[in-house]
Formats: C-alpha cells, sequence, structure tokens
C-alpha cells in the first residue's frame, strides 16, 4: 500500500474528527504514537472565513488568504465521513461560478447578480445580507501527527473568539483511522465535522458540542 504523505493531494480520504473543551490525554497519547512528521507540519496556524449555511449540511465552504474552497460530503461509512472537493475559486469571483456553484451549494435563494464579478467584499455583503447564511471566522493552530500512518492533528480552534479544541485521523484506510481512534483512547467519541461545530457554537444548531 503507497504511504499518505501529509500535504500531497490522494484519493478522497475518510475522517474521523472531534470537538470539545479538551483531548488531553488523547493528545499525549497521539504524541507518543506519531512517527516523526515533516517540520512544516509540526505547528501550523491560519485564519479562515466558513460560510455557514442553515440549508445545508453537506457542502463546506471556506476562504483562506482570499481562496474559496468547497468540499461535499459523498458518504459515511463505518461512522467515518469521506469528502470530496467541489470547487475551487479565488477572488473576485465570476457571476457565472456563483450562479452555478457557490450558491446552489449553499441552497439558498439566489441574490439578485447584475455584475461579470464580484470582490471579496461585495460577496461577503451578499452573504451578510442573507438570513439563513452567516460569516464565521475560524482561527487555527493546528498540530501535526502522523499515527498507524493516518494522518492526524490537534488543533486549538478560535470560532467567532470562542475557543475549542480538535482532534482528528484521516485516511484513504477505514482500519487503520479505527485503530487510531482506538490507540488514543478515542472510541465512543462523536464524530463531527467542521460545519456541525460551527453551527453548534453559534447556535445555528441547539445541539450541545459533542464532548463538553
Amino acid at each position: 500500500m503507497a504511504e499518505l504523505k501529509i500535504g500531497e493531494i490522494s484519493k478522497p480520504r475518510f475522517e474521523f474528527r472531534s470537538f470539545g473543551q479538551c483531548f488531553c490525554e488523547a493528545h499525549k497519547r497521539m504524541a507518543r504514537l506519531s512517527v516523526p512528521v515533516p517540520e512544516k507540519v509540526w505547528e501550523r496556524e491560519s485564519d479562515e472565513i466558513y460560510i455557514i449555511s442553515r440549508k445545508n449540511d453537506i457542502n463546506n465552504t471556506k476562504i483562506r488568504n482570499g481562496k474559496m474552497d468547497i468540499k461535499t460530503y459523498v458518504q459515511t461509512v463505518d461512522g467515518l465521513e469521506q469528502w470530496n472537493p467541489l470547487m475551487k475559486g479565488e477572488f473576485p469571483i465570476s457571476r457565472a461560478v456563483l450562479e452555478n456553484e457557490v450558491f446552489p451549494a449553499f441552497m439558498v435563494e439566489m441574490p439578485a447578480l447584475d455584475k461579470d464579478e464580484y470582490t471579496y467584499d461585495e460577496f461577503m455583503a451578499m452573504v451578510k445580507a442573507n438570513p439563513d447564511l452567516a460569516a464565521v471566522r475560524v482561527h487555527k493552530q493546528r498540530f501535526g501527527y502522523m499515527v498507524n500512518n493516518t494522518i492526524c492533528e490537534v488543533g486549538n480552534v478560535l470560532i467567532n473568539g470562542a475557543k475549542i479544541v480538535t482532534i482528528n485521523s484521516e485516511s484513504t484506510e477505514i482500519e487503520d483511522i479505527k485503530k487510531t481512534i482506538a490507540d488514543c483512547g478515542l472510541e465512543g467519541v462523536e464524530n463531527i465535522n467542521y460545519l456541525q461545530a460551527i453551527k453548534r457554537v453559534i447556535g445555528m444548531s441547539d445541539k450541545p458540542l459533542a464532548n463538553e
């Protein structure tokens, strides 16, 4: 089996991810079990904007460094989610892309589009004008590991300034993820994605955050 490489594009991966206030013991085990990883993934920080739609749970839209990235949910196998890239775009963004890809992914009413292209600020104004959409600031501080040939991380995440912690394991191989979950003491921990976690934190979903 070809080894999974961090930072390289491969076939769609399955993912376990959870969110809560503390995964201290699991983090300790993950760090000890990890093989050495490239220095560039030891610790990474990023600022992103997630566009959250009240009417959609299957398309995950985020903007980082002026680029928009939409992933779409494919399937759940053995409790692990698989997501595929749906769209990548840059600002200014064309009306055609907004009409055919972006707003259909949000599953909300199409705004009136009368220009050929739109800047980031113009796009954000359309998002803020729609009561079913929310632009959420997300800051990530991520620590990368590799356990059982799965790409793992523990991250400190600020969602509109509210701090939570995330832990994950992802791979193309489901059995490797399951072994990592067991080895890190994460069996029985709720598996949810960024979309769901953000909705819970901002109150768009009335479910409590996992593992509180």
